[in-house]
């Protein structure tokens, strides 16, 4: 083998080698509104209570505020009222926006910054070694939050654990059965911002 045909191979075994990033799908998984299905990345963040943000519609000064998101979750603007934002993304509440906004304006174009983010936590209350708020992790699964939290106490009644989530519709309550979640089969229920774990 001539020098430029082993250099040709050699070229041609590095750029077959290379990993194609472009085309490599995330691991992170989905999260659904309203579902312990899949956890939080910074593509899809949710907004929560206290999180500080900024309405622009363009070419309209009065309607752009400053904003930051109530307990209950809303945030009140001109012509539209009040509007949930909690457990919504950011590109969520845009859209909703704007859709109430057409009733108004033409064609109107909205965007929303998140300025200032709270952190991220979840609460584990009830009949746990260490109940208490926790820095939400990604992935975090029910499961971790518990083993976080100390394990349950000897009267626990694991098989009835209740998950409240704030949702763009109210509380949501989700039922959580330990003892089925530890099965080898069973998918992992990740956790939300926000999320309140308690324990009977």
């Amino acid at each position: 083998m001539n020098m430029p045909t082993l250099v040709s191979f050699w070229l041609v075994a590095l750029i077959g080698s290379a990993p194609v990033l472009a085309q490599t799908p995330s691991s992170d998984p989905p999260r659904p509104v309203g579902s312990l299905n899949g956890a939080s990345t910074a593509r899809d963040y949710r907004l929560v209570a206290g999180d500080k943000l900024r309405i622009e519609v363009y070419r309209d000064p009065q309607l752009s505020q400053s904003l930051q998101v109530r307990p209950d979750g809303k945030i009140t603007l001109p012509l539209i009222g009040d509007v949930m934002a909690a457990g919504e993304t950011p590109a969520a509440l845009r859209e909703t926006l704007t859709t109430s906004l057409r009733e108004y304006i033409n064609n109107p174009v909205v965007t929303v910054i998140v300025v200032e983010a709270q952190p991220q936590t979840v609460s584990v209350m009830g009949e746990v070694n260490n109940p208490g708020v926790q820095p939400l992790k990604y992935p975090m699964s029910v499961i971790d939050a518990l083993a976080i939290a100390g394990g349950f106490k000897d009267f626990a009644n694991s098989k009835k654990i209740v998950i409240r989530r704030m949702t763009s519709t109210g509380v949501q309550t989700i039922n959580f059965n330990y003892k089925d979640a530890i099965k080898s089969d069973s998918k992992p229920m990740y956790l939300q911002p926000g999320d309140v774990i308690i324990v009977p």
